[in-house]
């Protein structure tokens, strides 16, 4: 019987051909799929929505002011949406909203600090499994790994996701 790599592939490429895009696609949907059963717990533990988990995530990685009109556009949601995402993680003390610039019409959405370390704990394992991962692979291949998630993330983050 043919393993499950052949079926996925055909059994045509060997395992780490440049050109497998099926076996990328299978391992890409499986981080996924573990990252987000973590999410969810830290949402339930929080008692926040898994979205509220991905809005923070966008803010904690935001390397400029972030406004919920930019916050938006990266989780693909309503205005309304964000608004109530917004008030959850307020309410909950994990963000908070500031008028700092000459319009006191922009809003940003900046992380708090006592969130962040409540974040730090629960993600811990995550962090440890993510350093015990890279002790298999030697530096350039890390590097090479990290190559390919950037690129990956600049061709995805091209996409536009469907209009509601």
């Amino acid at each position: 019987m043919a393993s499950t790599d052949e079926r996925e592939t055909g059994g045509t490429a060997p395992e780490g051909a440049p050109g497998d895009l099926q076996r990328f696609a299978v391992e890409l949907r499986r981080t996924n799929g573990e990252i987000n059963r973590l999410v969810h717990g830290f949402a339930l533990a929080q008692g926040l929505h898994p979205t509220d988990v991905q809005a923070l995530a966008v803010v904690l990685d935001s390397t400029e002011p972030l406004t919920p009109g930019r916050l938006r556009e990266r989780l693909g949601l309503t205005s309304g949406a964000v608004t109530a995402c917004l008030d959850r993680l307020e309410r909950a003390g994990h963000v908070r909203r500031s008028r700092e610039s000459a319009d006191r019409r922009v809003v940003h959405v900046h992380y708090v600090d006592g969130a962040r370390a409540a974040a730090r704990a629960y993600f811990m394992p995550l962090a440890q499994a993510t350093e015990r991962a890279l002790l298999r692979f030697d530096e350039a291949e890390v590097a090479a790994a990290l190559r390919f998630l950037g690129a990956l993330n600049e061709e995805l983050e091209e996409l536009s996701p469907p209009r509601r």
